[in-house]
């Protein structure tokens, strides 16, 4: 697997992720129009231009600012001029350009990191995921060359983005910064600390592949790399979890648990309100133990996809 194709894949899991914290998705567009974003003087009207060249990438810049501020945006593809069969798309916001600016305290000037977008864990959390999102690249885990790197083209700005991983709650990362021909890189090279970063930005799958090639790769299984799949696959059981039990509140309100009328899934529902935290083949211990009955994994995920058919239709 080439460096760029891992990079691709990790980038497209950030986009593909649901942000149930509104600050968190402000402090990752904040960070991805610092880095990419420019201001645009077109017809007397200030102009608000994004640049990328992943699809995935701009449909969710696209998406994200159109729902967030409620304003016309522009997604512009251009044919990249040599034989490449990728293309650049460009995110233009002219009416609310400013009002965005403001919003996110973003000045492309000074190299200073608004404390009004990066407050918490959570903030730090988006803020560095947008900062990968728009100029950073990762190697293959293939490689036992490890190394994961945020290209910036103001020296402040960089020295300023590195101090957010001292202040993230137990971060065992250490950045360095070099500069690269114009531009200033902050990198970091250790196996552990790329594993700690992709999970602080909610690149969890990715972790769990990164780590899994290394395992797979490399016979010595530290108790950092078990840790961070244990941490990794927790995060996903309580996000999953989490997940259903606002979608069965949905289905409470609007039909009431007890009308459900496939039994299993009406017990499951109640379960899972009961354990927010359990797996699946925990919850498919306890659903056998009330039914009596055994019931496998297989079953539970079967009546999840039943009850989300069910919220799907009450949602709307």
């Amino acid at each position: 697997m080439k460096k760029d194709s891992f990079t691709k894949k990790v980038k497209e899991e950030l986009v593909s992720n649901s942000y149930d914290s509104f600050d968190r998705l402000r402090a990752l567009l904040a960070a991805y129009i610092r880095i990419n974003g420019s201001l645009i003087i077109r017809n007397k009207s200030t102009l608000l231009s994004l640049k990328t060249e992943n699809a995935k990438i701009s449909k969710f810049l696209y998406e994200t600012i159109s729902e967030i501020y409620k304003t016309k945006v522009n997604l512009i593809t251009n044919k990249k001029a040599n034989l490449s069969k990728s293309n650049n798309y460009i995110i233009e916001i002219e009416e609310a350009s400013e009002e965005i600016i403001d919003d996110l305290d973003i000045s492309f000037v000074e190299g200073k990191i608004s404390k009004n977008i990066v407050k918490n864990d959570d903030t730090i959390s988006g803020y560095l995921a947008g900062a990968f999102l728009a100029s950073g690249s990762i190697n293959s885990p293939v490689t036992s060359n490890y190394h994961l790197e945020i290209s910036l083209n103001n020296d402040n700005f960089a020295k300023w983005l590195s101090k957010l991983f001292a202040k993230y709650k137990n971060s065992n990362i250490e950045p360095k910064i070099i500069k690269r021909r114009e531009n200033y890189v902050i990198y970091f090279k250790k196996c552990d600390q790329i594993s700690t970063f992709l999970i602080m930005i909610g690149a969890v799958s990715s972790c769990l592949e990164f780590e899994d090639v290394r395992v797979t790769r490399d016979s010595l299984n530290t108790a950092n790399r078990l840790m961070n799949m244990d941490t990794a696959n927790l995060k996903r059981t309580l996000e999953t979890g989490q997940r259903q039990i606002e979608e069965i509140n949905v289905i409470d309100k609007a039909l009431g648990i007890d009308n459900i009328h496939n039994i299993k899934a009406r017990e499951l529902a109640k379960i899972r309100l009961e354990n927010d935290s359990a797996s699946l083949q925990e919850l498919a211990s306890i659903l056998g133990e009330k039914l009596n009955k055994p019931i496998t994994k297989s079953n539970i995920n079967h009546l999840f996809r039943y009850l989300h058919e069910l919220y799907l239709r009450f949602k709307k």
